[in-house]
């Protein structure tokens, strides 16, 4: 039986969802994940809660301890991984509110653990293969479900993940769009590394509040501008998971 793990922040925190909620803590050789898990059931799937930056948002990007987040999500035998993230759109065709679901990501992090492997056992290298990353059928299952609620979601991009938490300068947007980075985040390449590191598939679910710092028309990216657009449109992230997991 499926059991799914979710990654999230804004909108996820609330135990409602789920049926049956349970807390649960864990610790891990990587050190403490960044939240306890909620635990219940989605339409009679199993489904485990990790709010990414801690329950009152108090991590930032780099301090995220992606290692311990993955390592506990695999200890709670999750079979798939799906995570939701606020991006910057790249793209004059993503708007604000826009949902993605990306096939690709171009990693921009300088100061993380992002691999589990750091010393390799003798005659046993650990390349883990990325050409994909993101897992097919996790993706098909949330872009059906996003057009079966008549959403604006993208079906494919490539996410460019950063180290934060400062945002971009106009020149550094520029070139993001010029190595062909359609929405920008803080966090999605790391997970995602380490899921495939751990067998584990993964997805995302992207939702674009702001256009980063491209456009010279309309001011650049705040932080309230990405809380005003992301707590108008998160229903509909939530909506998604509430369709795809119990098909899952």
């Amino acid at each position: 039986m499926p059991k799914i793990a979710i990654i999230g922040g804004s909108g996820l925190e609330n135990p409602e969802i789920l049926k049956q909620p349970q807390r649960i803590t864990l610790e891990t050789p990587y050190g403490d994940p960044s939240s306890d898990f909620i635990c219940g059931k989605i339409g009679g799937v199993e489904v485990v809660l990790l709010s990414r930056h801690g329950r009152e948002h108090t991590i930032p990007p780099t301090q995220v301890n992606n290692r311990a987040n993955l390592y506990a999500i695999n200890q709670l035998e999750c079979t798939h991984i799906l995570a939701t993230t606020a991006c910057g759109s790249l793209r004059q065709n993503i708007g604000r509110g826009d949902l993605v679901i990306p096939d690709q990501f171009i990693d921009f992090t300088r100061h993380r653990k992002v691999t589990f492997f750091e010393t390799f056992e003798s005659h046993e290298m650990k390349h883990t293969p990325m050409a994909d990353p993101f897992n097919d059928y996790l993706r098909e299952k949330l872009i059906s479900a996003g057009h079966d609620l008549e959403l604006t979601i993208h079906p494919k991009g490539c996410i460019l993940t950063i180290e934060g938490p400062r945002f971009s300068t106009r020149a550094e947007s520029h070139m993001f769009r010029a190595w062909g980075g359609d929405m920008i985040n803080m966090s999605t390449a790391p997970e995602c590394m380490l899921a495939n590191e751990l067998g584990r598939p993964s997805a995302a679910i992207a939702m674009a509040p702001d256009f980063d710092s491209w456009k010279k028309d309309e001011a650049p990216v705040s932080w309230e501008e990405i809380l005003k657009v992301f707590g108008l449109n998160v229903h509909n992230v939530v909506n998604i998971l509430l369709k795809v997991i119990p098909k899952i």
